[in-house]
């Protein structure tokens, strides 16, 4: 049964933790790179376009209206000025049904408002001045009625004329925020158009790359599009090709070598029994020859690839317990298992079991307890994450010395033993740079660390299924 504690503690982690990925994800995507980049020069060419054509239209858009405004007032004036008395009231009717212009007496109790705020409106208010006269009052309401106040005068009488704002062919700011927001939105989606398109093919070569990386063979990619991409996937697919037959070269040489080099081996050791030596010598022949057995098979392992194609759901749990129950029948090892949950991942069964085995004996090798023959190994395994991440962490750690910090990298370099660090060392030095190996082909994570208290801790992290 899994802990509840901690997978209270797991839960509370996991908003943050994800919040993490996605910013990282946001800041470090080539996609998002160049759709910000593309959507601020986009941002920034529109708003100087705008700034621009303002500034050019500024003048002969106040102009034109400063004109219209005029003509209006003139004609107006004009009409009632030139009309019969009797024939005024029609007349004003007319302009009101027809034309949207409505003719108020200017009264001095009237409630005027400032003229409309618009950024054309010193402009047109000077024109309009300069040939209606100075006193020309301008609104935007008058007595509570919206539209476009103008006053003019007849005789010593000031009259009210005013216009529907419909009249008056100006862009608000919301209409204006409402057209910037159509350009953005316009602009944003082909900058992200523009953006898939061109990271297209990195995303391909990139996808190519991780399935090399699994082992497996990727599709070939489609050598069309620009120069640059054709080349670049020409030359992918060569490599490609190139490394399959360096795979199948290697499988023929490893091949001769487990028969050429193990069959005078198997000679030797049939010669030795049968040989007239006393038995330290015969001991010590048998124990060099399994020594070079042991080294032969892990250079065999270390270049032996793991094939993604040999993937199958395995039960995890049930690997490692079985793994735990090999090993404490050993007389000089003692194994601790916590497994919690059951948890099953996708891999090859042998060499996940070669992982277990390896780490093990390494720990058994060099990991004893001080001051004891005894390597006393604790083995845990738990899934962490949510339904669509679980992940499958296990942690094997040994209570020796420990391995110093600074050289804790050093451990998966083949051919490397720290004998300064841990005593006993024998063998190639290839068996945690084995354990590196197979778990790069499994898309696993291998952490190491020194233990609280003392001792090795190697922690695998494998995606469950």
């Amino acid at each position: 049964m899994c802990s509840s504690r901690r997978d209270s503690r797991a839960d509370a982690c996991r908003p943050m933790r994800f919040r993490n990925i996605s910013l990282a994800r946001l800041k470090s995507g080539l996609f998002w790179r160049t759709f910000l980049l593309l959507g601020v020069l986009t941002t920034l060419s529109m708003a100087s376009w705008t700034g621009m054509i303002s500034w050019v239209q500024r003048g002969p858009q106040a102009q034109q209206l400063a004109a219209q405004v005029i003509s209006v007032v003139t004609i107006t004036r004009a009409a009632l000025t030139h009309s019969a008395p009797e024939l005024r009231t029609e007349l004003l009717f007319e302009l009101v049904s027809n034309e949207g212009i409505r003719v108020f007496l200017l009264e001095e109790n009237d409630e005027v408002d400032p003229p409309p705020d618009i950024a054309l409106m010193p402009d047109i208010e000077r024109l309009v001045k300069a040939k209606l006269g100075k006193s020309t009052r301008f609104s935007a309401r008058v007595n509570g009625m919206r539209g476009f106040w103008v006053s003019f005068y007849i005789g010593e009488d000031q009259y009210w004329l005013m216009l529907e704002r419909e009249r008056i062919p100006w862009l608000t700011g919301i209409q204006w925020l409402g057209w910037a927001a159509v350009v953005s939105l316009v602009s944003l989606l082909g900058a992200a158009a523009i953006s898939s398109l061109v990271n297209a093919p990195l995303r391909r070569l990139t996808a190519a790359f991780r399935a090399i990386a699994q082992g497996r063979r990727p599709e070939p990619l489609p050598e069309k599009g620009p120069q640059e991409i054709r080349q670049a996937n020409r030359s992918f697919n060569q490599m490609v090709d190139d490394l399959q037959q360096v795979e199948s070269d290697r499988a023929v040489i490893l091949a001769g070598i487990s028969h050429d080099l193990r069959t005078p081996l198997t000679r030797m050791q049939l010669e030795v029994e049968m040989a007239d030596l006393s038995a330290d010598a015969r001991d010590g022949m048998k124990s060099d020859l399994a020594q070079m057995d042991a080294i032969i098979a892990q250079f065999l392992d270390y270049a032996k690839p793991t094939e993604a194609s040999t993937f199958v759901p395995l039960d995890v749990t049930a690997m490692l317990e079985e793994v735990a129950h090999e090993v404490s029948r050993l007389p000089d090892v003692k194994v601790t298992t916590d497994i919690t949950c059951p948890a099953q991942v996708m891999g090859n069964g042998t060499d996940l079991k070669r992982v277990f085995h390896n780490l093990i004996e390494n720990a058994r090798r060099y990991g004893k307890t001080p001051g004891t023959d005894m390597a006393e190994i604790d083995i845990r395994c738990s899934v962490k994450g949510m339904h669509t991440a679980k992940r499958v962490v296990i942690d094997v750690e040994d209570h020796g010395v420990g391995v110093p910090e600074e050289r804790m990298a050093e451990l998966l370099k083949p051919f490397t033993r720290l004998d300064e660090a841990r005593s006993q060392a024998n063998g190639a030095g290839l068996g945690l740079a084995i354990v590196e190996r197979v778990l790069q082909r499994h898309d696993a994570e291998l952490n190491l660390s020194n233990r609280e208290g003392g001792g090795l801790s190697i922690q695998i992290t494998l995606e469950a299924v």
